[in-house]
């Protein structure tokens, strides 16, 4: 959103991350493409998916976008924020067009639909713009552009969910890899643009989903997590009439191995169930954590943005996943300042953090989105500095919320797996438990290598990290 601040706990998803799959052989292909992701995971995957598309038609990826023929940007509508970063970079291309006259720039993702004349006409700031359902159209795009022309294809679709495609995954740790479930979304949230960049909720083919699962552990992986706008809504009917939950997905998934974490994201309130729930109590493999954003902790601003859920129906939610699952990690998504809120509503999303106890949360103040239902419905009118003081206050309590969170695991052992070196020192491992919290640990002389478990006790903490030291039994 329009000059956002972002959460202080933990840090937006890898917005602008430029990503390329490590090649072999690069002399086996005839141009190189380049591509830079914004926004949220499902992007990240988009651009994986994006990337073996290009693969299998004869394109090389490259880190450097100086030596790419092909430059994308995998773009993000979600927040005016992203939208302004990614016309800045893409201005910056149109520079670099001048001294190579060879090179294309394309817009892929949520921002294809809505800006597409514009990139196009008016600003002449791309050669082909591709939305979300489009990716598999990108070969024959290219060779438009290649030929002088425009090349555009932003449809949607009531089908696809590309998964025939085995993603290449880019940059990747060999550790945690993202596998997507689903895409659209049929719930219309009045501030959220996707269900018109990213169409309709489609569920894919369940035993694709796992197939994909049982490739990544045996390619080494060690954690995959499950990717949808919405994924408690997970449905899929094969030829057969049997039909799959995503409750029993995640069973699924779970199966494949105990030495294979499963992760999911995201939940919506309304959606989740039991049965996920028990299946989460049932296989200790299944990360005991859940994104379950709020957005509000007021009931009339909850009506307003179309989240069919009360204040008390969260609340309810909340304990039902404490009683179920207690120690369960719990994570939100919260708005500041959405349209006619009053101090009143500020207060009660302030209380409706205490009651859940959030780990952490992605926050940011609210800026209408063109195209969406408070758009057209609603007027703007908080002003900007009251919505900078309300979401500083939440980040504030956040923050404090986090290190509570994080001071109760003092003294605690918890199972982690390995993802890599410590940003700070490479004398440090870093990883995650269960409960998707950051650990740092020193390495000391233990035989211990990325992609390992180790049972690792906190003995000090930040408000967004845990320290500890490894239990050598």
């Amino acid at each position: 959103m329009q000059d956002l601040l972002i959460s202080k706990v933990q840090d937006e998803s890898r917005q602008g991350e430029a990503f390329a799959p490590f090649l072999n052989d690069p002399s086996v292909y005839r141009k190189k493409f380049y591509i830079e992701s914004y926004g949220c995971q499902m992007n990240f995957a988009d651009s994986e998916i994006v990337a073996s598309i290009l693969n299998n038609s004869g394109f090389g990826a490259t880190r450097n976008a100086e030596e790419a023929d092909l430059v994308f940007l995998n773009t993000c509508s979600i927040r005016e924020k992203a939208e302004q970063t990614v016309r800045k970079r893409l201005t910056e291309f149109r520079k670099a067009k001048q001294a190579r006259p060879g090179l294309l720039v394309g817009v892929l993702g949520c921002m294809a639909e809505r800006l597409k004349s514009k990139f196009l006409e008016e600003e002449k700031l791309v050669d082909i713009v591709v939305g979300p359902d489009a990716y598999r159209s990108l070969p024959g795009l290219i060779e438009e552009a290649e030929g002088g022309q425009k090349a555009v294809n932003v449809l949607l679709s009531r089908e696809e969910t590309y998964a025939d495609i085995a993603p290449v995954r880019l940059d990747s740790n060999g550790v945690s890899a993202f596998v997507s479930i689903m895409r659209g979304c049929n719930n219309m949230c009045s501030f959220c643009v996707v269900p018109f960049t990213r169409g309709r909720e489609r569920s894919r083919d369940a035993f694709s989903i796992v197939q994909e699962c049982e490739a990544l552990f045996n390619d080494g992986f060690k954690e995959v997590t499950l990717l949808g706008q919405n994924v408690d809504s997970y449905y899929f009917s094969g030829d057969n009439a049997e039909t799959v939950t995503f409750a029993m997905l995640l069973e699924m998934v779970a199966k494949i191995s105990p030495g294979l974490r499963v992760r999911f994201s995201t939940s919506h309130p309304k959606d989740i169930t039991d049965d996920v729930l028990h299946t989460m109590e049932k296989y200790e493999n299944i990360c005991k954590y859940i994104h379950l954003p709020v957005q509000s902790g007021s009931s009339r601003i909850l009506q307003l943005m179309n989240r069919t859920y009360t204040r008390e129906w969260y609340m309810a939610k909340i304990n039902r996943i404490r009683e179920i699952l207690p120690g369960c990690g719990i994570s939100s998504d919260i708005i500041a300042g959405f349209c006619t809120e009053t101090e009143e509503d500020h207060q009660d999303t302030l209380s409706i953090m205490q009651y859940s106890g959030y780990d952490l949360s992605y926050m940011f103040f609210y800026s209408e989105r063109p195209g969406t239902l408070a758009q057209r419905r609603y007027k703007d009118d908080i002003p900007e500095a009251v919505k900078k003081r309300r979401l500083q206050e939440i980040v504030d309590l956040q923050n404090a919320l986090s290190k509570q969170s994080n001071q109760k695991d003092l003294g605690k052992t918890f199972q982690v797996l390995i993802e890599g070196d410590s940003k700070k020192s490479d004398q440090d491992w870093m990883g995650r438990t269960s409960h998707n919290k950051v650990i740092v640990f020193p390495k000391h002389n233990y035989s211990l290598k990325k992609g390992d478990y180790a049972m690792v006790t906190v003995n000090d903490c930040t408000k967004a990290t845990l320290l500890g030291e490894v239990q050598n039994n």
